[in-house]
């Protein structure tokens, strides 16, 4: 065992050669061991130091022997799921996380402990779906991860949100979208001339509405009195758990979940 300096906690040398080092933090279930490790002594003191001055203003993180599939579940049953309940975000939001979550994360990295995970393996992850996934899958994929991960670091369980800032190479080389041209246009409203959906398609080329929009839209949201046409958005067509139904219109104001 190495000598303890003064307010470095305990330090060891292991068998292996590397060195580790433990201090007690109290939590709310009561005092705890941390460990630290490093392959020099000097390296162990200072984190040790680091660990404790953290926890001597209140910043212990202790997400304890939680896994990374444990803590997305819970976060999907008590952050996610009370927001679409609240009716302050979509059913299907809630349905694509819980689809990534368990097709592809907890699959990947669920047996991972959540205090374990580092920026490599998430990379690792991007790199591997991508190779099976479409960019927009790993994109949403991405952004699950990131918003559960924010609420961990909300949470004081972790100290930091190791999949902020790692953007898949998929989305950055992404084609972007292309609208249709004028004769693209004339074409598509020819072809519909005199069909059921005319007006429907219409309306789409002429105000980008989302398609929940164009299936939401009633004769008491448009009128063509004036001498200026005019149309209002006030509800959607969306799926919810009940089937399909009536809500409000997308919006950029997004909810954080929990937050």
């Amino acid at each position: 065992m190495g000598k303890r300096g003064n307010g470095e906690g305990s330090i060891t040398r292991r068998k292996d050669g590397r060195w580790w080092g433990r201090h007690t933090v109290r939590t709310p279930e009561g005092p705890k061991q941390r460990a630290v490790y490093g392959k020099t002594r000097a390296d162990v003191a200072a984190k040790l130091r680091k660990a404790m001055s953290e926890a001597d203003v209140g910043l212990v993180f202790d997400a304890g022997s939680v896994t990374v599939g444990e803590y997305l579940d819970g976060w999907l049953s008590d952050c996610v799921l009370p927001l679409v309940e609240a009716g302050k975000l979509e059913h299907s939001t809630h349905v694509r996380y819980a689809g990534i979550v368990r097709n592809h994360l907890v699959p990947s990295i669920g047996k991972r402990k959540l205090n374990d995970l580092g920026r490599p393996e998430v990379r690792r992850l991007y790199r591997e779906k991508a190779k099976g996934l479409s960019p927009r899958s790993v994109d949403y994929l991405h952004v699950t991860l990131q918003k559960a991960l924010k609420q961990a670091v909300r949470d004081d369980l972790v100290p930091r949100n190791v999949a902020e800032g790692e953007r898949p190479r998929s989305s950055r080389s992404r084609e972007e979208a292309k609208a249709f041209s004028a004769d693209q246009v004339r074409a598509l409203l020819g072809e519909a001339a005199g069909t059921r959906n005319h007006a429907l398609y219409a309306v789409a080329v002429h105000t980008g509405l989302r398609q929940g929009e164009l299936l939401g839209l009633g004769w008491d949201d448009v009128d063509l009195d004036g001498n200026t046409p005019k149309m209002s958005v006030r509800r959607a067509l969306k799926v919810t758990s009940g089937g399909l139904g009536f809500g409000a219109p997308k919006n950029k104001a997004s909810p954080a979940p929990c937050a």
